[in-house]
């Protein structure tokens, strides 16, 4: 007989729903056609010596790894791992600047003739606080490390013309650091971005929504709560009120769209009308035009909520940069397909993995300044989340190294794809162009 649980602790959720999810997904995939390209992309005969060369450096990709695992740093904190990734290089014959694009922690090195296209590969080194890589950065990073030293191996050797970048980007995770090195022209005369991401799934196309940051801060008129209550003005009840107009809010947006925030003030004691209460939201959906719309319905809450309780507000959008959609690129989708079919791989297509697994990047911000890439690659079972301590453990076991070998392979392919074979940059700049092109970011959101 089970025994009654224990009202005293928080209750776990039914895994039902995701018991339904995975066995959606486990259909889906068994008749999913994964994404083809019909251009030859580059010889095998240069994609066999990029493998070989990635191959050959694997015990320096690991080592980075566990590494940076072992040494967490939050964003715009990253030093020592900024300066690991440069040593490497260094260690390979290839210099490497740290504190670029003004951000300390920002890096970028370069191989290639500097004739033709241009490729960079982007690498993430941030921790999250308390959880260290439970989103697993440290693969994202060493990925991006050997795909940019199997192009070098074979760039130097004149046969391909071309450029490979490697751009450390710090502060994914809610810093935006992606955003501020674009706006100080990281990825100007950049044709195309690749990255990966770790994963519960093997997926070549994985949604990810735009996000936004609202704090609001309210200010009441504080007051004895027992002798003078109706002398105050309760900035407490504002952002319950706000708080409980967004719960209603909920019910009213589409499936895509996520809205979740936290009282980051509510008062210091009970005796005390609240003179002062704050609020921070992250708003989320999943294009640019539906991202701009909730931001206008949770402002109009927000004012609201201040008008019933006679309350002051303040409102602040973005003070770190918004996020926005990842626009993948289905032609460079479609070659890493192609490349991680050669290490054992099946990259599932667009459609198949649950969408409402959707998180957010500052890959996004890139995805529409220039054609990208940012597909995920399988270190744990479905039932595994990021951001959690088991997450952080799949980073460093051996799917983690694996997934760590595969996907800068499949990045260092992908990239000589397009640096080789014009076919495939004509493609991905013309479905670039077909989906709205460059997108103006200025005063987005305002």
């Amino acid at each position: 007989m089970t025994a009654a649980p224990d009202p005293r602790r928080p209750q776990p959720a039914d895994p039902s729903h995701l018991e339904q999810l995975r066995a959606a997904t486990d259909r889906a995939a068994a008749t999913a056609e994964p994404l083809a390209s019909p251009h030859a992309g580059a010889p095998e005969e240069l994609l066999a010596r990029t493998e070989q060369a990635v191959e050959a450096v694997a015990a320096d990709l690991l080592g980075l790894s566990h590494d940076l695992h072992a040494h967490p740093e939050e964003g715009y904190a990253e030093h020592r791992s900024a300066r690991a990734v440069a040593d490497l290089l260094g260690r390979h014959g290839i210099d490497a600047e740290v504190g670029v694009h003004g951000l300390e922690t920002a890096l970028r090195a370069r191989t290639g003739s500097g004739d033709g296209p241009t490729v960079a590969v982007l690498a993430e080194y941030d921790a999250l606080p308390g959880i260290g890589h439970g989103c697993g950065h440290n693969i994202i990073c060493s990925a991006a490390v050997g795909a940019f030293l199997g192009l070098s191996a074979v760039l130097s050797g004149g046969e391909v013309g071309g450029t490979a970048l490697l751009l450390g980007t710090p502060a994914e995770e809610g810093g935006g650091g992606k955003e501020l090195m674009a706006r100080d022209g990281a990825f100007e005369g950049v044709d195309a971005v690749v990255m990966l991401h770790p994963f519960s799934y093997d997926s070549a196309v994985q949604p990810f929504l735009g996000r936004r940051q609202l704090r609001v801060r309210y200010t009441g008129i504080a007051a004895h709560a027992s002798a003078q209550p109706f002398m105050g003005r309760n900035a407490l009840d504002a952002v319950v009120a706000g708080y409980q107009g967004v719960a209603m809010l909920r019910q009213h947006i589409p499936d895509t769209d996520r809205v979740h925030g936290v009282i980051t003030d509510g008062g210091q004691r009970p005796n005390v009308v609240p003179g002062t209460a704050s609020a921070l939201y992250y708003v989320r959906s999943a294009t640019p035009e539906t991202l701009a719309d909730l931001s206008r319905r949770m402002e109009a809450i927000a004012v609201a909520a201040a008008a019933m309780t006679g309350c002051g507000y303040e409102l602040a959008w973005d003070e770190l940069p918004a996020y926005l959609p990842i626009r993948a690129n289905l032609e460079l989708a479609a070659r890493w397909t192609r490349h991680q079919a050669r290490r054992g791989r099946t990259a599932l297509p667009p459609g198949v993995t649950p969408a409402s697994l959707a998180g957010s990047t500052d890959l996004g911000n890139v995805s529409v300044r220039t054609p990208s890439i940012h597909p995920m690659i399988a270190i744990s079972g479905p039932d595994t989340s990021m951001h959690t301590t088991e997450f952080a453990a799949a980073a460093v076991s051996p799917a983690g190294d694996a997934a760590v070998l595969d996907g800068a392979v499949g990045l260092a392919l992908t990239a000589l794809d397009v640096l080789a074979d014009p076919a495939v940059l004509a493609a991905a700049r013309a479905e670039f162009e077909a989906a709205g092109g460059v997108l103006d970011l200025t005063g987005f959101g305002s």
